[in-house]
Protein backbone atom coordinates (compact mmCIF):
# COMPACT_ATOMS: atom_id res chain seq x y z
CA UNK A 1 0.00 0.00 0.00
CA UNK A 2 1.64 3.25 -1.12
CA UNK A 3 2.05 5.88 1.22
CA UNK A 4 1.15 8.44 -1.38
CA UNK A 5 -2.19 9.92 -0.56
CA UNK A 6 -2.20 12.71 -3.36
CA UNK A 7 -1.87 10.71 -6.53
CA UNK A 8 -5.88 10.22 -6.69
CA UNK A 9 -8.62 12.80 -7.14
CA UNK A 10 -9.21 12.07 -3.55
CA UNK A 11 -7.29 12.16 -0.63
CA UNK A 12 -7.47 8.51 1.07
CA UNK A 13 -5.98 8.61 4.34
CA UNK A 14 -4.90 5.09 6.06
CA UNK A 15 -4.41 5.35 10.49
CA UNK A 16 -4.42 2.48 13.03
CA UNK A 17 -6.02 3.74 15.88
CA UNK A 18 -4.00 1.21 19.02
CA UNK A 19 -3.41 1.69 22.84
CA UNK A 20 -3.59 -0.40 25.68
CA UNK A 21 -6.79 -1.33 27.40
CA UNK A 22 -8.44 1.56 28.57
CA UNK A 23 -6.79 3.96 26.27
CA UNK A 24 -9.72 5.80 24.77
CA UNK A 25 -9.64 3.96 21.53
CA UNK A 26 -13.51 3.34 20.73
CA UNK A 27 -14.29 6.64 22.14
CA UNK A 28 -11.59 8.05 19.83
CA UNK A 29 -12.80 6.22 16.87
CA UNK A 30 -16.36 7.57 17.38
CA UNK A 31 -14.98 11.07 17.77
CA UNK A 32 -12.33 10.81 15.14
CA UNK A 33 -15.77 9.51 12.52
CA UNK A 34 -17.70 12.23 13.34
CA UNK A 35 -15.00 15.19 13.22
CA UNK A 36 -14.08 14.38 9.36
CA UNK A 37 -17.15 13.14 8.30
CA UNK A 38 -18.61 16.75 9.11
CA UNK A 39 -15.26 18.16 7.24
CA UNK A 40 -16.94 16.11 4.30
CA UNK A 41 -14.72 13.05 4.28
CA UNK A 42 -16.30 9.68 4.08
CA UNK A 43 -15.08 7.52 6.51
CA UNK A 44 -14.52 3.55 7.26
CA UNK A 45 -13.96 2.08 10.22
CA UNK A 46 -11.72 -1.63 10.10
CA UNK A 47 -13.25 -3.30 13.05
CA UNK A 48 -10.57 -4.97 15.55
CA UNK A 49 -10.14 -8.64 13.90
CA UNK A 50 -8.96 -10.19 17.19
CA UNK A 51 -12.12 -8.82 19.20
CA UNK A 52 -14.10 -11.10 16.61
CA UNK A 53 -11.97 -13.57 16.68
CA UNK A 54 -11.72 -14.36 20.05
CA UNK A 55 -15.27 -13.50 20.92
CA UNK A 56 -16.13 -16.64 19.77
CA UNK A 57 -15.02 -18.68 22.33
CA UNK A 58 -11.10 -19.33 21.94
CA UNK A 59 -9.19 -19.34 25.08
CA UNK A 60 -5.55 -19.35 24.51
CA UNK A 61 -5.11 -21.41 27.53
CA UNK A 62 -6.94 -24.19 25.87
CA UNK A 63 -4.74 -23.82 22.94
CA UNK A 64 -1.21 -25.97 21.85
CA UNK A 65 1.54 -24.07 21.25
CA UNK A 66 1.46 -24.62 17.82
CA UNK A 67 -1.94 -23.97 17.69
CA UNK A 68 -1.28 -20.48 19.18
CA UNK A 69 0.71 -19.68 16.37
CA UNK A 70 -1.85 -21.03 14.00
CA UNK A 71 -4.33 -18.97 15.13
CA UNK A 72 -1.84 -15.85 15.48
CA UNK A 73 -0.90 -16.33 11.88
CA UNK A 74 -4.52 -16.25 10.26
CA UNK A 75 -5.27 -13.62 12.83
CA UNK A 76 -2.77 -11.04 10.83
CA UNK A 77 -4.33 -12.84 7.51
CA UNK A 78 -7.72 -12.04 8.30
CA UNK A 79 -6.47 -8.56 9.23
CA UNK A 80 -4.82 -8.14 6.33
CA UNK A 81 -7.94 -8.77 4.31
CA UNK A 82 -10.25 -7.36 5.65
CA UNK A 83 -8.47 -3.60 5.77
CA UNK A 84 -7.92 -4.48 2.41
CA UNK A 85 -11.27 -4.27 1.69
CA UNK A 86 -12.00 -0.78 2.90
CA UNK A 87 -9.10 0.42 1.59
CA UNK A 88 -10.16 -0.51 -1.85
CA UNK A 89 -13.45 0.95 -0.95
CA UNK A 90 -11.94 4.11 0.24
CA UNK A 91 -9.37 4.08 -3.62
CA UNK A 92 -12.70 4.21 -5.00
CA UNK A 93 -14.05 6.57 -3.05
CA UNK A 94 -15.45 9.82 -4.79
CA UNK A 95 -14.72 11.71 -1.77
CA UNK A 96 -11.57 12.44 1.06
CA UNK A 97 -11.59 9.46 2.30
CA UNK A 98 -9.71 8.23 6.05
CA UNK A 99 -10.27 4.86 7.27
CA UNK A 100 -9.69 4.43 10.91
CA UNK A 101 -7.97 0.38 11.76
CA UNK A 102 -8.55 -0.63 15.23
CA UNK A 103 -5.14 -1.89 15.51
CA UNK A 104 -2.97 -3.14 12.72
CA UNK A 105 -0.68 -6.34 11.77
CA UNK A 106 2.26 -4.49 14.47
CA UNK A 107 -0.39 -4.97 16.70
CA UNK A 108 -0.66 -8.97 16.32
CA UNK A 109 3.32 -9.51 16.20
CA UNK A 110 3.16 -8.03 19.98
CA UNK A 111 1.31 -10.72 21.25
CA UNK A 112 4.05 -13.50 19.35
CA UNK A 113 8.19 -14.50 20.40
CA UNK A 114 10.67 -12.97 18.58
CA UNK A 115 11.45 -16.35 17.20
CA UNK A 116 8.22 -17.00 16.23
CA UNK A 117 7.51 -13.83 14.45
CA UNK A 118 10.68 -14.22 12.31
CA UNK A 119 9.40 -17.87 11.24
CA UNK A 120 5.74 -16.42 10.14
CA UNK A 121 7.31 -13.64 8.41
CA UNK A 122 9.50 -15.85 6.30
CA UNK A 123 7.32 -18.58 5.68
CA UNK A 124 4.47 -15.96 4.32
CA UNK A 125 7.15 -13.68 2.77
CA UNK A 126 6.06 -11.01 4.82
CA UNK A 127 8.39 -7.76 5.67
CA UNK A 128 8.29 -5.56 8.06
CA UNK A 129 8.59 -2.07 6.27
CA UNK A 130 5.20 -3.18 3.74
CA UNK A 131 3.55 -4.45 6.82
CA UNK A 132 3.91 -1.28 8.76
CA UNK A 133 5.39 1.86 7.17
CA UNK A 134 4.31 1.39 3.78
CA UNK A 135 0.77 0.00 4.92
CA UNK A 136 -0.52 2.94 6.89
CA UNK A 137 -0.06 7.04 6.91
CA UNK A 138 -0.04 7.11 10.47
CA UNK A 139 0.03 5.58 13.78
CA UNK A 140 -1.78 7.25 16.71
CA UNK A 141 -1.20 5.34 20.13
CA UNK A 142 -3.42 6.43 23.10
CA UNK A 143 -1.85 5.66 26.60
CA UNK A 144 -3.48 2.87 29.08
CA UNK A 145 -5.00 4.43 31.67
CA UNK A 146 -3.07 2.04 33.85
CA UNK A 147 0.00 4.51 32.89
CA UNK A 148 -0.93 8.03 34.38
CA UNK A 149 -4.63 7.88 34.68
CA UNK A 150 -5.36 5.06 36.99
CA UNK A 151 -7.95 6.05 38.90
CA UNK A 152 -10.16 5.79 35.59
CA UNK A 153 -8.64 1.95 34.92
CA UNK A 154 -11.61 -0.26 34.82
CA UNK A 155 -12.68 -3.48 33.15
CA UNK A 156 -16.36 -2.92 33.74
CA UNK A 157 -18.81 -3.50 30.67
CA UNK A 158 -16.17 -5.08 28.47
CA UNK A 159 -16.67 -8.09 27.08
CA UNK A 160 -13.08 -9.36 26.66
CA UNK A 161 -11.14 -7.11 29.09
CA UNK A 162 -9.50 -8.78 32.19
CA UNK A 163 -6.34 -7.66 33.19
CA UNK A 164 -5.44 -6.17 36.46
CA UNK A 165 -3.62 -2.84 36.29
CA UNK A 166 -0.03 -4.14 35.87
CA UNK A 167 -0.64 -6.35 33.03
CA UNK A 168 -2.57 -3.45 31.30
CA UNK A 169 0.71 -1.45 31.48
CA UNK A 170 2.40 -4.80 29.90
CA UNK A 171 0.58 -4.67 27.03
CA UNK A 172 0.10 -0.92 26.78
CA UNK A 173 4.22 -0.84 26.82
CA UNK A 174 4.84 -4.05 24.07
CA UNK A 175 1.75 -2.56 21.88
CA UNK A 176 3.91 0.68 21.47
CA UNK A 177 7.02 -0.95 21.11
CA UNK A 178 5.64 -3.08 18.32
CA UNK A 179 4.91 0.70 16.11
CA UNK A 180 8.14 1.81 16.58
CA UNK A 181 9.96 2.75 13.37
CA UNK A 182 7.06 3.74 11.88
CA UNK A 183 7.61 7.65 10.13
CA UNK A 184 4.75 8.84 11.32
CA UNK A 185 4.02 7.72 14.39
CA UNK A 186 2.40 10.08 17.83
CA UNK A 187 2.04 8.65 21.09
CA UNK A 188 -1.22 10.41 22.95
CA UNK A 189 -0.61 10.13 26.95
CA UNK A 190 -2.46 10.87 30.00
CA UNK A 191 -1.16 14.23 30.73
CA UNK A 192 -4.60 15.75 30.10
CA UNK A 193 -8.36 15.05 31.13
CA UNK A 194 -10.07 12.88 29.04
CA UNK A 195 -11.95 15.02 26.16
CA UNK A 196 -8.71 17.33 25.88
CA UNK A 197 -6.94 13.52 25.33
CA UNK A 198 -9.09 12.59 22.55
CA UNK A 199 -8.78 16.41 21.02
CA UNK A 200 -5.07 16.01 21.26
CA UNK A 201 -5.56 12.66 19.07
CA UNK A 202 -7.84 13.86 16.20
CA UNK A 203 -5.14 17.35 16.40
CA UNK A 204 -2.21 15.21 15.83
CA UNK A 205 -4.18 13.88 12.50
CA UNK A 206 -5.23 16.83 11.26
CA UNK A 207 -1.40 18.35 11.68
CA UNK A 208 -0.09 15.30 9.64
CA UNK A 209 -3.00 15.99 6.80
CA UNK A 210 -2.34 19.56 6.78
CA UNK A 211 -5.87 20.46 8.16
CA UNK A 212 -6.44 23.58 9.98
CA UNK A 213 -8.76 22.89 12.53
CA UNK A 214 -8.48 26.21 14.34
CA UNK A 215 -9.33 26.42 18.19
CA UNK A 216 -11.73 23.49 17.96
CA UNK A 217 -8.71 21.17 18.90
CA UNK A 218 -7.03 23.46 21.78
CA UNK A 219 -6.52 21.67 25.23
CA UNK A 220 -8.26 24.37 26.73
CA UNK A 221 -10.95 24.85 24.33
CA UNK A 222 -14.55 24.75 25.57
CA UNK A 223 -17.71 24.32 24.06
CA UNK A 224 -19.94 27.43 23.97
CA UNK A 225 -23.48 26.85 22.62
CA UNK A 226 -25.83 30.17 20.98
CA UNK A 227 -29.43 30.84 20.94
CA UNK A 228 -30.75 31.47 16.81
CA UNK A 229 -33.39 33.37 16.18
CA UNK A 230 -34.01 31.98 12.43
CA UNK A 231 -32.29 29.74 9.75
CA UNK A 232 -31.48 31.39 6.70
CA UNK A 233 -31.83 29.96 3.03
CA UNK A 234 -29.05 26.90 2.24
CA UNK A 235 -27.91 28.50 0.12
CA UNK A 236 -26.46 31.71 2.47
CA UNK A 237 -24.50 28.86 4.22
CA UNK A 238 -20.76 28.16 3.28
CA UNK A 239 -20.04 24.65 1.94
CA UNK A 240 -21.93 21.70 4.23
CA UNK A 241 -23.37 18.84 5.13
CA UNK A 242 -26.83 17.90 6.88
CA UNK A 243 -26.77 15.01 8.83
CA UNK A 244 -30.18 13.46 11.18
CA UNK A 245 -29.73 12.74 14.58
CA UNK A 246 -31.74 10.70 16.90
CA UNK A 247 -30.96 10.93 20.51
CA UNK A 248 -32.97 8.91 23.29
CA UNK A 249 -32.14 8.89 27.23
CA UNK A 250 -32.08 5.16 28.61
CA UNK A 251 -33.02 4.31 31.98
CA UNK A 252 -30.34 4.30 34.93
CA UNK A 253 -30.03 2.58 38.36
CA UNK A 254 -28.73 6.07 39.86
CA UNK A 255 -29.80 9.45 38.57
CA UNK A 256 -26.40 10.75 38.93
CA UNK A 257 -25.91 8.54 36.08
CA UNK A 258 -27.04 9.23 32.37
CA UNK A 259 -27.20 6.91 29.23
CA UNK A 260 -28.16 8.01 25.81
CA UNK A 261 -28.23 5.94 22.23
CA UNK A 262 -27.64 8.49 19.62
CA UNK A 263 -28.32 7.59 15.57
CA UNK A 264 -26.45 9.99 13.14
CA UNK A 265 -26.62 9.92 9.31
CA UNK A 266 -27.61 10.72 5.87
CA UNK A 267 -28.85 8.88 3.06
CA UNK A 268 -30.27 6.26 5.16
CA UNK A 269 -26.44 5.34 5.65
CA UNK A 270 -26.02 5.44 10.18
CA UNK A 271 -23.30 5.28 12.85
CA UNK A 272 -25.13 4.20 16.14
CA UNK A 273 -23.55 5.52 19.34
CA UNK A 274 -24.55 4.37 23.33
CA UNK A 275 -23.29 7.15 25.72
CA UNK A 276 -22.87 6.04 29.41
CA UNK A 277 -21.81 9.68 31.74
CA UNK A 278 -21.17 8.36 34.94
CA UNK A 279 -21.02 10.28 38.70
CA UNK A 280 -17.62 12.59 38.52
CA UNK A 281 -14.13 10.96 39.78
CA UNK A 282 -11.68 13.49 41.15
CA UNK A 283 -13.73 16.47 39.80
CA UNK A 284 -13.82 14.70 36.23
CA UNK A 285 -17.13 13.98 34.24
CA UNK A 286 -16.22 10.48 32.94
CA UNK A 287 -17.81 9.75 29.93
CA UNK A 288 -18.02 6.08 27.84
CA UNK A 289 -19.00 6.34 24.28
CA UNK A 290 -19.15 3.36 22.33
CA UNK A 291 -20.19 2.22 18.37
CA UNK A 292 -22.60 0.00 18.82
CA UNK A 293 -24.05 -2.54 16.50
CA UNK A 294 -27.76 -1.58 14.54
CA UNK A 295 -29.27 -4.76 16.23
CA UNK A 296 -27.72 -3.05 19.55
CA UNK A 297 -29.24 -0.56 19.11
CA UNK A 298 -32.72 -1.51 18.81
CA UNK A 299 -32.12 -3.86 21.84
CA UNK A 300 -31.18 -0.61 24.12
CA UNK A 301 -34.37 0.97 22.53
CA UNK A 302 -36.09 -0.83 24.75
CA UNK A 303 -34.86 0.49 27.65
CA UNK A 304 -36.12 4.22 26.76
CA UNK A 305 -36.28 6.12 30.21
CA UNK A 306 -39.95 7.20 29.85
CA UNK A 307 -39.37 10.06 31.57
CA UNK A 308 -37.50 11.55 28.20
CA UNK A 309 -39.06 12.22 24.86
CA UNK A 310 -36.97 10.86 21.79
CA UNK A 311 -35.10 13.88 20.23
CA UNK A 312 -34.99 14.58 16.17
CA UNK A 313 -32.86 17.17 14.81
CA UNK A 314 -30.88 18.02 11.53
CA UNK A 315 -27.51 18.90 12.21
CA UNK A 316 -25.36 21.41 9.59
CA UNK A 317 -22.05 21.41 10.05
CA UNK A 318 -20.01 23.77 8.42
CA UNK A 319 -16.28 25.73 9.06
CA UNK A 320 -16.78 29.91 8.87
CA UNK A 321 -14.24 31.94 9.01
CA UNK A 322 -11.38 29.02 10.11
CA UNK A 323 -14.41 28.07 12.98
CA UNK A 324 -15.83 25.00 13.08
CA UNK A 325 -19.37 24.99 13.78
CA UNK A 326 -22.52 22.77 13.82
CA UNK A 327 -26.25 24.30 14.01
CA UNK A 328 -28.61 21.93 15.25
CA UNK A 329 -32.21 22.36 14.20
CA UNK A 330 -34.68 20.44 16.70
CA UNK A 331 -37.54 19.45 14.46
CA UNK A 332 -41.40 17.57 15.68
CA UNK A 333 -42.12 15.45 17.42
CA UNK A 334 -40.69 16.85 20.11
CA UNK A 335 -41.07 18.64 23.41
CA UNK A 336 -42.96 21.73 23.36
CA UNK A 337 -39.90 23.27 24.26
CA UNK A 338 -38.06 22.08 21.23
CA UNK A 339 -40.52 23.36 18.72
CA UNK A 340 -38.70 26.12 16.67
CA UNK A 341 -35.41 25.58 18.65
CA UNK A 342 -31.97 26.05 16.94
CA UNK A 343 -28.88 26.39 18.45
CA UNK A 344 -25.12 27.11 17.36
CA UNK A 345 -22.11 25.26 18.79
CA UNK A 346 -18.34 25.65 18.68
CA UNK A 347 -15.58 25.02 20.28
CA UNK A 348 -12.81 27.77 21.02
CA UNK A 349 -10.61 29.03 23.27
CA UNK A 350 -11.88 32.53 22.69
CA UNK A 351 -13.50 34.31 25.95
CA UNK A 352 -16.98 36.30 25.72
CA UNK A 353 -17.52 39.06 22.19
CA UNK A 354 -13.50 37.50 21.08
CA UNK A 355 -15.46 35.12 19.47
CA UNK A 356 -16.73 36.22 16.03
CA UNK A 357 -20.20 34.24 15.14
CA UNK A 358 -21.58 33.69 11.64
CA UNK A 359 -22.52 37.22 10.23
CA UNK A 360 -25.56 35.24 8.21
CA UNK A 361 -26.94 34.05 11.36
CA UNK A 362 -29.13 35.84 14.23
CA UNK A 363 -27.89 35.30 17.76
CA UNK A 364 -30.36 36.10 20.18
CA UNK A 365 -27.94 34.88 23.55
CA UNK A 366 -25.30 33.07 24.57
CA UNK A 367 -26.77 29.78 26.08
CA UNK A 368 -23.76 27.98 27.24
CA UNK A 369 -24.09 27.96 30.85
CA UNK A 370 -27.85 27.41 30.64
CA UNK A 371 -28.76 24.32 32.24
CA UNK A 372 -32.44 24.53 30.26
CA UNK A 373 -30.58 24.00 27.15
CA UNK A 374 -28.67 21.06 27.93
CA UNK A 375 -29.88 18.00 25.40
CA UNK A 376 -30.95 15.76 28.94
CA UNK A 377 -33.27 18.82 30.08
CA UNK A 378 -34.90 19.67 26.70
CA UNK A 379 -35.59 16.18 26.41
CA UNK A 380 -38.05 15.83 29.54
CA UNK A 381 -41.58 15.20 29.08
CA UNK A 382 -43.62 18.56 29.93
CA UNK A 383 -44.99 16.97 33.42
CA UNK A 384 -40.94 15.80 34.49
CA UNK A 385 -39.59 19.09 34.08
CA UNK A 386 -42.74 20.54 36.82
CA UNK A 387 -41.91 18.17 38.88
Amino acid sequence: MSQDIGQHKNKVYKIVLTGGPCGGKTTGQTRLSTFFESLGWKVYRSPESAFVLLSGGIKFTDLTPEEVYRFQENLIKTMMQIENTFFELAHSCKQDCLVICDRGIMDASAYLPTADWEKMKAENKWNEVDLRDNRYNQIVHMVSAAHGAEDFYTTKGHKTRHEDIELARKLDDITAQSWVGHPYYDVVDNSSEFDSKLMRMISCICNRLGIDAGDRLQKNSKKRKFLITKVPPLEVFPQSRDFTVVHDYLATPSRKMQARLRKRGRNNHWTYTHTIRRPEINHQSVELRMAITPRDYDILLAQRDERHQQILKKRRCFLWNNQYFHLDIYEEPCPDRCKGLVLLETYTTMEGEALELPDFLLVKEEVTDNSQYSMFNLSLKEDMSRS
